[in-house]
């Protein structure tokens, strides 16, 4: 049999990427998993970028819990490691690990938390199942990923339509999909769960901070980032159509009555 291709991670973590996953927190990202979270459990959050996340879900177990927070990136989990510490937090650990082929034991921990994740793998339902093995009896797998064919704005702009074409275009060539928020009940049940609670959630950008901050965000990403890299290189557009998208997201950031947003499949899968 085949072993799957490790996860790729299309964006990159160039600093325009890494703004966007600091803004993460228990409230906007994990809310569906909070009430499942009790002091003294022992959480794995895999694909844990910067760890804004990932700290919170230490403080939510106390010190009498543990959090190994793993990525595909030593460099971004460096600088999660130096968020922990800013946080005074003692019982995380931080470890490079792929979801597909997961270095610890089977029922280790009883909650096992990944955001943004199943999107860009390979494998999403044999990356559920590692996911399954290494969670308690009775413990929670909790997965959240956006779906990008949900995304809506207004005003309508050309360039957004190009820019979203051009992103769901790259992350399927990567091996990924990209609108993988309506697939987690699916795949939850392929892996062999029967015990899932599949929820939804959105993110809205609308005031003219968050406009600010969506649009100028994205301006740099399209340009700046992994998927601009990949888009020239692969031939999916040129540096001068990607200032264009750039410039119809900073056109769409200035509108007075801008308003973007966009749906998250989430589930809740008991082992």
């Amino acid at each position: 049999m085949t072993a799957p291709k490790p996860a790729v991670y299309v964006n990159g973590h160039q600093e325009p990427v890494l703004r966007s996953h600091r803004s993460r927190t228990v409230a906007n990202s994990a809310a569906y998993l909070r009430g499942r979270l009790r002091p003294g459990q022992a959480v794995l959050d895999i694909g844990c970028g910067p760890g804004t996340i990932t700290a919170e879900l230490a403080e939510l177990v106390g010190p009498g819990g543990r959090v190994v927070a793993a990525d595909t990136s030593a460099e971004v989990l460096a600088a999660a490691a130096r968020h922990a510490a800013g946080r005074g937090l003692a019982n995380v650990v931080f470890e490079v690990a792929d979801v597909h082929r997961l270095p610890y034991a089977d029922g280790e921990f009883d909650v096992v938390h990944a955001h943004q994740v199943l999107q860009h793998v390979t494998d999403p339902v044999g990356a559920l199942r590692e996911l399954r093995r290494v969670t308690a009896e009775g413990g929670v797998v909790a997965v959240r990923d956006v779906d990008y064919a949900t995304m809506a704005w207004y005003p309508e702009t050309p360039g957004l339509d190009r820019w979203l074409d051009l992103y769901r275009r790259i992350a399927r060539a990567s091996g990924g999909e990209p609108d993988a928020g309506r697939r987690l009940l699916s795949w939850a049940r392929a892996a062999g769960f029967t015990d899932v609670t599949a929820t939804s959630s959105s993110w809205t950008y609308a005031t003219p901070e968050q406009r600010e901050w969506w649009g100028g965000m994205w301006a740099e990403r399209i340009t700046e980032s992994g998927i601009a890299r990949t888009a020239v290189a692969e031939g999916y557009a040129d540096e001068a159509e990607l200032a264009r998208i750039a410039a119809a997201w900073r056109e769409w950031a200035a509108a007075g009555d801008g308003w973007f947003a966009m749906l998250h499949g989430e589930v809740l899968a008991r082992r």
